[in-house]
């Protein structure tokens, strides 16, 4: 069993022996010249690699920096685009919240009657009464036909009140 254990141990050959040898017990001598250009050199060739790492740390800095630019333009475009979709957002929910009545075929009808009758009598004058038969149309049909009427010229008709009965109303047709 001794001849097995030794064979073992002799398959990984030679012992390895290291270059390195113990400092002789010499003394060496420099001048101080040689020794603060010794310290230099020991000093620059420590450095240098770092000098190149800081070289290459500098460059990826820049490339951040141009990147972060870059994201901050994007950003910004992204951010004016939204502001942008939020104020339609809101145009388009207010005109659905308060939607503006154009007068329709109807009404504009009955206002160019009205104007016509207006124009057609001598004192340009009639009582909402004489113009609600005329038309034929309830109260509500004449006030819109007469609100679509004043839109339509504004400053050419006038509204006032009968002179004998302050509760009923007129309308007018001013000179041009």
């Amino acid at each position: 069993m001794t001849e097995v254990a030794s064979a073992s141990l002799n398959t990984f050959g030679p012992s390895p022996k290291a270059d390195f040898e113990p400092p002789s017990e010499q003394t060496i001598s420099l001048s101080y010249g040689q020794l603060q250009e010794l310290i230099k050199e020991a000093v620059e060739q420590a450095i240098e690699p770092l000098h190149e790492e800081i070289a290459q740390d500098r460059q990826e800095i820049e490339a951040l920096r141009s990147t972060v630019a870059s994201l901050e333009t994007a950003l910004y475009q992204e951010i004016c685009r939204i502001c942008l979709d939020i104020a339609y957002d809101r145009k388009r929910l207010a005109k659905l919240e308060h939607p503006t009545k154009e007068p329709g075929k109807t009404e504009t009808a009955r206002a160019e009657k009205i104007e016509k009758y207006l124009a057609s009598r001598p004192d340009h004058k009639a009582t909402f009464e004489t113009l609600k038969g005329h038309l034929g149309v309830d109260k509500f049909a004449l006030n819109d036909a007469i609100k679509t009427l004043m839109e339509a010229s504004p400053g050419r008709f006038g509204i006032t009140r009968t002179p004998g009965d302050k509760r009923k109303r007129t309308l007018i047709m001013l000179p041009r």
